[in-house]
């Protein structure tokens, strides 16, 4: 599928990369294309339209059966049924209402593009219709995992209601799209969500005010549990101000948030946390075992003011309203290590703004939206606003709740900024430590260190088997497993450990005036490499299976083939496969044993109701990892894989070796040399017709030698010098036909 250039509007802020961020990004893809204003089409009961819109229905949540239709001039696709209802706060009273879609209300498991829900946001507060569009990506750009976004034109029963912001949706799969794994607690936090200490017991943080949940839990919903935000709550509320940073980097991505203060600050985000204790999200990433931060809801910004204050001049270090109701802002303000953190980030947010590129970028967009804002019947209903008033916003106040125009307000916020900004200088912060065994006696590791002071000196501090402590240079350079040269991203290599022996470390990093840090507080253990002594090996995966092997449901999955390179018999049903090296129980393997030599296939789908080779994860294509545990909860075998192709595998080349690469030619339950063998095109070749085949024979070009597999990786037949494969008795399903020049070919009977 042909995949649009995207050119997002902050590309043209910066003249260099702000951050690399810790979360994955996913692109904008078809949905959120933003060089195009797509058209999404709404059908439904005209009946119940008008019900959504009587002033007693406007709080329902109730959603109704509609079909939707998105066009962005490259696909155009229609999905019926989805849900539809109003969605908001104050919102729901203007004229322009804001709505949702979901595609998983009447379909169970239904998304679009991996999308669950849309929001689609009438912006009736912004004469400009872009604020939200330029915070969400300047929050991208920034490294903070914030929604994508796009404007959109939106129809109802083929009336034209204007044109929206459509954002995704913050939920389970909004997580897992940008940190992984969705297993943790997701709190939408809404007003008064100040998170203030209210005690030991959970339950205390069920709170209520006007009959919503302050803390709103969406995932793990039937549990109940918020014992992870009162244990947060606590060490954030009830930790002195010398162990803080210790404490608090333990259960808080404390420096990821420092960032979003500088962006509220800039932005003049008063609806979120810092002054009004409102829209904002926490998810507990059980990776990490730290609560993460999400922004969310981002209209009233850029000058828009409902207080009376001047957003554009107020300090910056004294943003929230009001003393001692805030702690997650105050106590790091008032903390000098944190404080000195957040001016470097403010400072270097500031100095790489270029407000000319901007300008040019945003005034672009503007062209593009006007001719749909023009038509829009909704836009003048609330404020009475015209297409001079949209014109006019970007550059000039209209009056009322907007005080600035956008340019004017982030020349004066910028400029305000500067003249607050502390003469301070910060130590290194270390943040992102992730480690990577590359093979029984190597282990990588990688750190992102940010230093005011330069040059800074990277090293991993290491101890192995918890004997003399040593130290390994980390570099950034790109050579050494750590990103690009020169992006803040440091790699190292630990050597020569022992396969029976385990390891922990901490990264040291120490600037040009001898200031030193190191993280993590307490040491990372990574076990030894051997586990219950099985060879069994993690030989070959696949994350983005669009077309190369279905499952006996006729899916293209995500599998996962575990290899048995000894010469004795194991059985499976006392071991584990995990995608979550934290949660190496994930998935018990099945009452099974793996022949030596054997190849067995499991599916990755999330799906264990279709058999016992499905289990209850899926793999991410944005990369994660995987693990092989023994009863004993010990590591047999793990890797950690990046970014995937689709239709691409990753395997160990020879089969249970140190050594992995991608096989454009997979080989699920068959030896991996088969792809090493580049693949014949020409007249020698072999083919197999027909294929599919109805339980027939099956009959190949050329008379050769070969052998057959089934998705297993159990042999079913072998033959020498023959042009025939006898599939009269062979199970419906996919098998190989692995020839003795390596040329592999896959039939399908059925």
């Amino acid at each position: 599928m042909y995949r649009s250039i995207i050119v997002t509007l902050v590309g043209f802020l910066f003249t260099a990369q702000v951050l690399v961020a810790q979360a994955v990004f996913p692109d904008n893809g078809e949905l959120y294309v933003d060089t195009v204003v797509p058209r999404i089409d709404i059908t439904l009961n005209p009946d119940t339209l008008a019900w959504l819109y009587q002033s007693e229905n406007l709080e329902s949540d109730v959603e109704f059966t509609a079909t939707f239709v998105f066009n962005n001039g490259h696909v155009c696709d229609t999905i019926s049924p989805v849900g539809f209802r109003l969605r908001g706060n104050t919102s729901r009273y203007s004229a322009k209402k804001s709505f949702k879609v979901s595609f998983n209300r009447f379909t169970d498991g239904g998304k679009y593009y991996g999308v669950e829900k849309l929001n689609l946001n009438g912006e009736h507060n912004d004469p400009s219709v872009m604020r939200s569009k330029i915070s969400w990506d300047l929050l991208r750009r920034m490294g903070i995992p914030a929604p994508r976004s796009n404007h959109v034109r939106i129809y109802i029963n083929g009336n034209y209601y204007g044109l929206y912001i459509s954002v995704e949706h913050i939920d389970e799969e909004f997580v897992k799209s940008r940190f992984l794994y969705n297993d943790g607690n997701l709190y939408k936090c809404l007003y008064p969500a100040n998170l203030k200490y209210l005690g030991s017991d959970p339950d205390l943080y069920k709170l209520e005010s006007e009959g919503r949940p302050v803390y709103e839990l969406k995932t793990n919903e039937e549990s109940g549990d918020y014992s992870d935000l009162a244990h947060f709550a606590d060490v954030l509320n009830n930790t002195s101000d010398a162990q803080l940073p210790g404490a608090l980097d333990s259960v808080f991505n404390v420096y990821d948030y420092l960032k979003i203060i500088a962006f509220d600050v800039l932005s003049g985000d008063w609806d979120g946390y810092i002054y009004n204790q409102n829209n904002f999200y926490l998810y507990h990433n059980l990776t990490t075992g730290k609560f993460e931060y999400i922004p969310y809801d981002m209209d009233n910004t850029y000058g828009i003011d409902w207080f009376n204050v001047d957003w554009g001049t107020r300090n910056l270090y004294n943003w929230q309203q009001g003393n001692g109701d805030r702690p997650l802002y105050e106590k790091l303000m008032q903390n000098q290590e944190f404080r000195n953190q957040y001016t470097y980030y403010m400072r270097q947010l500031v100095n790489d703004l270029n407000l000319d590129s901007l300008k040019t970028a945003v005034e672009r967009r503007r062209d593009m939206i006007a001719p749909y804002l023009a038509d829009d019947p909704y836009y003048p209903l609330d404020y009475g606003y015209t297409m001079t008033d949209f014109y006019n916003s970007y550059n000039q106040a209209t009056g009322a709740h907007v005080k600035y125009g956008i340019f004017p307000y982030l020349e004066t916020r910028i400029n305000s900024i500067k003249a607050q900004l502390e003469n301070t200088t910060m130590q290194p912060v270390i943040k992102y430590i992730s480690n990577k065994r590359t093979s029984a006696t190597q282990v990588w590791v990688k750190a992102h260190v940010d230093a005011d002071s330069l040059p800074v000196t990277v090293n991993i501090r290491y101890t192995i088997q918890r004997q003399s402590e040593a130290e390994a240079a980390m570099v950034d350079d790109g050579q050494h497993n750590d990103g690009a040269a020169g992006d803040h991203l440091y790699g190292g290599l630990v050597d020569s450990i022992p396969a029976d022996a385990s390891l922990t470390y901490q990264v040291v990093a120490t600037d040009a005036g001898q200031r030193e840090s190191v993280q993590p507080h307490t040491p990372v253990y990574v076990p030894q490499a051997g586990g219950s002594g099985a060879l069994l090996y993690i030989n070959e995966f696949m994350a983005d299976n669009d077309n190369i092997v279905a499952d006996e449901q006729g899916d293209y999955d995500d599998w996962i083939e575990i290899y048995n390179g000894s010469d004795q018999t194991y059985w499976l049903g006392d071991k584990y496969l995990t995608d979550n090296l934290t949660k190496p129980d994930k998935w018990q393997m099945p009452d099974v044993y793996i022949e030596p030599g054997q190849f067995l296939i499991f599916w990755a789908d999330d799906e264990e109701d279709q058999g016992i080779y499905h289990t209850n994860f899926k793999l991410s294509k944005a990369g994660e990892e995987i693990g092989l545990f023994d009863a004993n909860l010990s590591a047999i075998d793990s890797y950690a894989f990046g970014a995937q192709q689709t239709d691409v595998s990753e395997g160990r080349l020879p089969d249970g070796a140190s050594s992995w690469t991608f096989f454009t030619q997979p080989t699920p339950g068959a030896s991996n040399e088969t792809s090493a063998v580049p693949e014949i095109i020409s007249e020698t070749s072999v083919t197999a017709y027909p294929n599919p085949a109805r339980q027939s024979f099956i009959h190949l070009s050329k008379a050769c030698d070969f052998k057959v597999f089934d998705l297993l990786g159990r042999q079913v037949d072998q033959q020498r010098n023959s042009n025939s494969i006898d599939a009269r008795h062979y199970k419906s399903g996919v098998y190989f036909v692995v020839l003795k020049n390596g040329q592999r070919l896959k039939i399908l009977v059925q």
